[in-house]
């Protein structure tokens, strides 16, 4: 564990200074038309304006023309804040009516509103309307009459019987564009915009993911986006097959949109004994919002799949201790289905609230990402799915991201009475623009157990101070904690270079005697990403380097090591490896396609009960057999060459569902063969429909 002293917290206090003045008095909403019209003709302006405008659009629906009908209909209705105009109420002989009038207010402008004391205010109205109308005005045809200044008309006008004709949609567009929904992590989807988010002269922080959409709007229009890959359709099934959500809706307070999602895929592992390899979910997606600050977004998967042997082989030996067959890398526990296949439903979501421009919330079940590369060796997305509260606090150049999670130990050896093992963990990583094109970044994470019903404790809920300082003052075995630093240097618009370095333990004599400390627990990540490279329009080239020494993650106390359902929190590797990590993006209009590839060495234990090498996060450190001389690869020395390709064609671009085609080659060469680990080569072919919404990792 990290041996170092906290730091002082600063201070900033907040100056608040108040003024009281006497404005203008209650003025009435303007059309442009009224702009120079002395304050006592305001009303009657603003009335005679919007008669003209009703008169000039009104027309008159054939059943109403037909019935020879003369009468009159009421409108209630009101110009907020904004200057929008919005109907409360019609009261009409005829539903037509209703409608037409609904037409013609969707068609007025914006306008300047009501203002009371130079402050907007609401300002709502009852208008009576002759029918037919004339296209002159008649001189005892009755004013406007205002019936409340500040606020909206209460319920109560509306009938009862008449609240469910009240609730209109209106055209939809697109508003998760603009939400503080999260954009889903997708390697490829990323991939998109990132050019456009990492120009220098831009203060966009983009190692803590995911991000919102409202945070990259700025830089990257989603839906001009949308609209260019739109494809001639006219029927209702061709729209929702090529363009649109399956099914949407959206008012003037809320919205939300309802999508069936899909992963089906038929493969091959040509050195396998399986027929094929398949994966089978079907998932519905329920995302909106309610308001400007309040976004929900969920989505259920139900899965059933088998894949090539070596990720088999990899998903039984992480398997829990008291139920299921196997973990699904990324998913979750799985049952065991149609003998030799897996079983395994799951189910994220999460509220996400903005009180302001400067604070984010979100507390739901979910992964989180910190960095700007391939891998992280801070928090990653390798893991099943944990609940999570998260606080996104971002203003000046700076942004500050505080998670709180719950996460499970499911082994044998800590399992209770048939229940996991809870344990829970706080970080906290602030990210800071220096300058226009470096960026540098400071992580700190702890994790500690549920010891004497401690549960979760709340000396870690404070987002400000160091979580090292609370591990000391709690006991010396409370917690386990690591610390990193991140950075980002931006060469030009094409071109960054990026970083990352985690301590996990640091005693400064043992580290620089030169003996390779098995206290020297390190690793460190540098990469670079080359956009729209060689002058070709989304290119997108990327190399990247991870080392991590031996015993990083893991805990002399068994279960306070870096991990959730038998998988690291942050490489999936675990520790004990170095990688060598090239990928290469290309798309162009509906069309993508990647190759990747990954050479590295890691560093395997020879028996499960034996010796412990470093490699594994799950063993304790006191069973390591050197106290000195520890190296990267030490124990079962493993080669490992991982090259992966896929192409595909984006069906729908609104829920990114995807048709692809992928080939995955894998040489796992060990220096002994064990039970766990011994010598594969693997040739596995895919090809399916995905809805593309998480990141997949097949290179174990």
């Amino acid at each position: 564990m990290i041996k170092l002293y906290p730091l002082l917290i600063l201070l900033f206090p907040i100056i608040s200074i108040s003024q009281t003045f006497r404005g203008d008095p209650e003025r009435f909403p303007k059309f442009p038309e009224c702009e120079n019209v002395e304050f006592k003709g305001e009303e009657e302006c603003f009335s005679r304006t919007l008669k003209n405008k009703i008169r000039e659009e009104f027309q008159l629906p054939s059943v109403v023309s037909e019935a020879n009908y003369s009468g009159e209909l009421v409108v209630l209705f009101e110009v907020n804040r904004e200057g929008e105009f919005l109907i409360n109420y019609v009261d009409a002989a005829y539903p037509e009516l209703k409608e037409e009038i609904n037409r013609i207010f969707e068609t007025l402008p914006q306008i300047a509103p009501a203002t009371y004391n130079s402050r907007a205010i609401h300002m709502q109205f009852r208008m009576p309307v002759r029918i037919p109308i004339e296209m002159t005005e008649p001189a005892a045809e009755k004013e406007l009459e205002v019936i409340n200044k500040t606020q909206p008309s209460p319920v109560a006008r509306v009938p009862v019987t008449e609240e469910y004709d009240q609730i209109k949609t209106k055209e939809f567009e697109n508003p998760r564009a603009s939400s503080d929904i999260n954009i889903p992590l997708s390697h490829e989807l990323y991939s998109r915009f990132e050019a456009e988010v990492n120009r220098v002269g831009t203060n966009f922080h983009s190692a803590s993911k995911p991000f919102l959409y409202s945070e990259v709007q700025p830089y990257y229009d989603f839906e001009a986006e949308i609209q260019s890959l739109q494809k001639p359709a006219e029927s209702w099934i061709g729209r929702k097959i090529w363009n649109e959500h399956l099914f949407k809706f959206q008012t003037e307070d809320y919205w939300f949109t309802v999508d069936f999602a899909l992963d089906l895929q038929v493969g091959k592992d040509f050195d396998s004994d399986l027929d094929v390899t398949y994966n089978n979910t079907r998932a519905a997606i329920f995302q909106g919002g309610l308001g400007k600050n309040l976004n929900f977004y969920s989505v259920v998967y139900e899965s059933q799949g088998r894949f090539a042997d070596y990720f088999n082989h990899y998903a039984e030996s992480i398997r829990p201790g008291s139920e299921g067959r196997a973990i699904i890398p990324g998913r979750g526990i799985a049952k065991a289905f149609m003998g030799q296949a897996y079983d395994y439903p799951v189910a994220e979501g999460y509220l996400s609230y903005s009180p302001g421009k400067y604070f984010n919330l979100q507390f739901g079940h979910g992964k989180n990402f910190i960095g700007d590369g391939y891998r992280s060796l801070l928090l990653s997305d390798v893991a099943a799915p944990y609940p999570f509260f998260k606080l996104n606090t971002t203003f000046w150049k700076v942004k500050y991201t505080n998670t709180w999670m719950s996460l499970r130990d499911v082994r044998p050896e800590v399992t209770g009475e048939g229940s996991y093992r809870t344990k829970f963990m706080a970080n906290h990583y602030l990210s800071y623009n220096v300058t226009k094109k470096l960026n540098i970044g400071f992580f700190e994470s702890v994790l500690w157990e549920n010891d004497n019903d401690r549960g979760f404790d709340l000396n870690y809920l404070n987002p400000v101070i160091f979580y090292r300082a609370i591990e000391f003052s709690t006991g010396a075995q409370s917690g386990n904690a690591i610390i990193g630093l991140t950075g980002k240097y931006k060469w030009n618009d094409h071109f960054i270079t990026y970083g990352q370095w985690l301590i996990d333990e640091f005693s400064s004599t043992d580290v620089f005697d030169g003996e390779g400390s098995w206290k020297n627990k390190h690793g460190f990540q540098l990469g670079t990403k080359y956009f729209n490279a060689f002058n070709i329009n989304d290119l997108y080239l990327q190399l990247e380097y991870n080392q991590v020494r031996p015993y990083t993650y893991s805990h002399n106390t068994i279960t306070l090591n870096y991990g959730h359902t038998n998988q690291s929190m942050a490489h999936l590797w675990g520790a004990n490896f170095r990688e060598l990590i090239g990928i290469a993006r290309y798309n162009t209009g509906r069309y993508y396609g990647h190759v990747k590839a990954i050479y590295g060495e890691r560093g395997f234990d020879y028996f499960e009960d034996g010796d412990y090498y470093g490699g594994n996060i799950y063993r304790s450190e006191e069973d390591r057999p050197l106290e000195t001389g520890v190296r990267i690869g030490q124990g079962n020395t493993t080669n490992v060459f991982y090259a992966e390709t896929e192409a595909g064609y984006i069906i729908n671009p609104a829920t990114n569902l995807k048709f692809f085609g992928s080939f995955i080659y894998r040489h796992f060469d060990p220096e002994v063969n064990t039970s766990h680990n011994f010598d594969t080569g693997t040739y596995w072919f895919n090809i399916g429909l995905r809805t593309d919404i998480f990141n997949w990792y097949f290179d174990l």
